[in-house]
């Protein structure tokens, strides 16, 4: 995309974290913005510091996993501002524990926001860009998924929020090739957090009532939270840094974007694992230590 000026943004998961991030580098960058998130408190806060930066912006409260929301979502943002250039699917949240664990619930919440919410925004948006571009030939569009370095890994103990963030990759790498089929104006790329202080270790907080099974979490859920919070909390990449490779990622047109491209050795290996038929290498061989404190802590007698 050669320019941002005049043009609009859309963003899931705009509330915090990298949505917000990428909302306020849209803002300076002089484009409109529409802002939906499931926390209407949050919505309403950061909607006005966007504002406040002297953008055009449009709230909307949504729960992703809802078609018929995000549908509403793109009435609206035709409505207000017509057909979107930047698309950011990127409402998520975070969920371990071993895999036989997940309850019926866990998986239709996890999957419905994390993947479900990405196929709906595509599903929305994309021929809303494509008419857009056969109908202008100076028309530029570009939909960013958020997936997650879980998306190119299998982190034992994160059953449910791997499955959907390999997923996404999937469907943001078929995206790419459905796209380049048909025009040469909409491109999109998926976006691979690793560890990046965003508040997603506390997803929980939005996790709707009716989606909830009255349960106690499991100790391997409980451990797989309390990993995940001391890995994101520690992170030393910030939620602007990344959301600055979002907006050069589009200006640029490249597909894959990566926080911590120094974890790409990980992924490499476990290709190789898949090229050569090798049985999954030991996640955990560079710190045999945290594995074995997770080995016991998931091996501890319970009750």
């Amino acid at each position: 995309m050669k320019t941002f000026q005049g043009k609009t943004a859309v963003l899931t998961g705009a509330a915090s974290g990298f949505g917000l991030e990428v909302a306020r580098l849209a803002a300076a960058q002089g484009m409109n913005v529409v802002m939906a998130d499931v926390q209407q408190d949050a919505l309403d806060k950061a909607a006005a510091e966007i504002r406040g930066l002297g953008a055009k912006v449009l709230p909307f409260r949504l729960d992703v996993s809802k078609a018929a929301e995000v549908e509403a979502l793109g009435a609206a943002t035709v409505q207000e501002f017509g057909v979107p250039h930047l698309v950011f699917n990127n409402a998520g949240v975070a969920f371990g524990g071993l895999i036989w664990e997940h309850s019926l619930k866990d998986w239709e919440w996890v999957v419905g926001v994390n993947l479900m919410g990405v196929a709906h925004g595509v599903r929305v948006f994309t021929p809303l860009m494509i008419e857009a571009a056969r109908s202008n030939p100076e028309y530029e569009g570009h939909i960013v998924n958020t997936a997650s370095m879980a998306g190119l890994l299998n982190s034992p103990n994160m059953g449910a929020y791997n499955v959907t963030k390999h997923a996404v990759v999937s469907l943001s790498e078929t995206l790419y090739q459905d796209l380049h089929l048909v025009t040469d104006q909409v491109d999109c790329s998926v976006l691979c957090p690793y560890f990046v202080p965003t508040g997603i270790h506390e997803s929980h907080r939005n996790r709707p009532k009716d989606s909830l099974t009255g349960a106690k979490p499991t100790a391997s859920q409980l451990v797989a939270q309390a990993m995940s919070a001391k890995a994101v909390t520690s992170g030393k990449v910030t939620a602007q840094e990344v959301a600055q490779k979002v907006m050069n990622a589009v200006r640029d047109h490249q597909f894959y974007i990566y926080s911590h491209p120094q974890a790409l050795g990980m992924v490499q290996k476990r290709l190789e694992d898949v090229v050569m038929g090798r049985n999954p290498t030991d996640p955990f061989e560079a710190k045999p230590e945290i594995g074995a404190d997770l080995r016991k802590a998931l091996r501890a007698p319970q009750g």
